[in-house]
Order: structure tokens, then sequence, then C-alpha cells
């Protein structure tokens, strides 16, 4: 190729306009398109009411943090995060310590029925929550748990249990057998074999287990509304109370959309690498 023929127009075209690939394109309007709804919660949050009711804006015109300080300051918004955090930790914590046994048999044993269990309990999950919110409320309010942060917490078990059990006798199932043939061998009791050897090794599949627990227990809304009414009401059933005589406070509900955001992001940023290898696994 000659000179003239290098330095043509359409090679300098070329070489001052890379094509761009598709795939770019289509990934790039895909991830507009889902951060276009956060971006306008966070805008709303910024603004003012009579802003946000007054007309289109891209952007606050009369920046303000009034609504974020009404949250933080006002005990009837922030203890709904209070409540949320403290029932959503509690699931958490039982959910891990029910189904980490259970998985375990699940994936080590064989016994009569075994089969039928393990879809009955995954048949828990996909049931709808409105089916068990009746006799949850009917029992709770019986036993005088009505209100408190354990009922919420052990009625999330229902779905939270199964979850956990599924992702976890996944992990379980990776680990050979002849690591608990030989710990027994060597003189190690269950207990000390269970924690000091066999969780270490589904470690990534605890924190998988435990993000998925997490992230369900704390948008679910219909059983913590149900469950609940002042003592441990959470943000969410908060959240669809903001009705006043002076209309809805539309700010206020922003930012605490936002604010509610937060504890989710933080989780799925501290276990990202631990739901890639779930996916790996094919239990996510």
């Amino acid at each position: 190729m000659t000179d003239a023929a290098a330095q043509s127009p359409a090679a300098v075209k070329s070489r001052s306009f890379p094509r761009v690939k598709g795939g770019t394109v289509v990934m790039t309007l895909y991830l507009l398109f889902l951060m276009l709804p956060i971006y306008w919660l966070l805008s709303m949050s910024l603004k003012t009411n009579a802003e946000i009711l007054g007309g289109f804006s891209l952007w606050p015109r009369d920046l303000t943090f009034a609504n974020y300080i009404t949250i933080l300051t006002d005990e009837a918004w922030y203890m709904g995060y209070v409540n949320s955090m403290i029932y959503v930790v509690m699931n958490t914590v039982i959910s891990l310590a029910v189904a980490l046994p259970a998985a375990y048999a699940f994936s080590r044993y064989n016994f009569l029925g075994d089969k039928h269990l393990f879809f009955w309990l995954l048949t828990n999950r996909m049931a709808p929550p409105a089916v068990f919110a009746l006799p949850f409320f009917q029992l709770y309010s019986s036993i005088g748990l009505f209100d408190t942060h354990i009922a919420v917490a052990l009625a999330h078990c229902l779905f939270n249990v199964p979850l956990a059990v599924w992702i976890l006798e996944g992990f379980m199932r990776g680990v050979p057998k002849e690591i608990d043939e030989t710990a027994y061998i060597d003189g190690y009791s269950f207990g000390h074999f269970f924690v000091k050897i066999f969780m270490p090794l589904i470690a990534s599949g605890i924190g998988v287990a435990a993000f998925f627990c997490f992230m369900f227990s704390w948008v679910e809304l219909l059983l913590s509304r149900t469950l609940t009414s002042v003592e441990a009401k959470p943000i969410a059933a908060t959240m669809t109370r903001t009705v006043g005589a002076a209309g809805v406070d539309w700010g206020v509900l922003a930012a605490a959309g936002v604010l509610t955001i937060v504890p989710g992001a933080l989780v799925i940023y501290f276990v990202r690498n631990y739901i890639a290898k779930g996916f790996a696994l094919g239990r996510v």
C-alpha cells in the first residue's frame, strides 16, 4: 500500500473514528435503562414537594437535604430501619442455623422420602406469602408474639429456610465425602469437624445463602406489615403510610427509598464474589 493510499480520507476516518461494537451499544443502553429509575428516585429525594409536583426537571433546581434530615430525625422513620435490620438479621441467623444441618443431611444421606421432603420444602418457597398471612396473624396474636421482631423473623423462615437448604445442598455436594470419612478416622467429633473443617470449605455457599436470606427478608412487605403495628413496624410498612392531610410527601418517600437501597447494595458489594461462584455451581 502506497503512502498516498495510507493517508487517504477513508483511512484517516477509520483511524479517527473506531468502529463501536453492537454489544457495547446494547449494554450501554441496558445499563442506562436500569439506572434511570434509581437516578430519578435520587433526584426526587433532593427536591421539594412543590418542585416535584410543579413540573418536569431532569435535576433538582433547588437542592435540598430536608427530606433526609426528616428521616434521620423523626423516630417514626428511622425506627423503621432499625426494626427492619433487627428482624432481618435474626431471620438470616435462624435460617442458616436450621439450613446448614438440613442441607448436610440431604447431601450426605439417603433416607425414606428424602426427595419428597426436599420438594415439599421448595413448595413452601413457591407459595405466595398471602396464603400464610392470616394463619400467622391468628397464631401470633394468640400466643402474644404479635408486633414483635421475632414474629416477623420466624415468619420469613417459611420461605428463606427452603431457599438456604437448596443453595447449601448444592455447595455441599461439591465437597467429596472422603473428607468426612477422613475426619472421623482422625478422631474428630461431628461438631468439631462440621465447624472447623466443613464450614470453611463451603464458606462461599454460606455467603450466598446469607445474601439471599437477607435480601428476601428485607424486601418482603405483606407478612412484615400484617404481623406488626407499632413496636416492630419495618420501613417497608412505614413507606406505605405517608399520606397525610396535605397529600403524599413525595420527597420524603423518595429519600426513604434511596436509604432502603443502601443496605442491599452494601451486602451485594461484600458477597459479589460468592454470588458469582453460586452461579458457576448452578444453584443461584
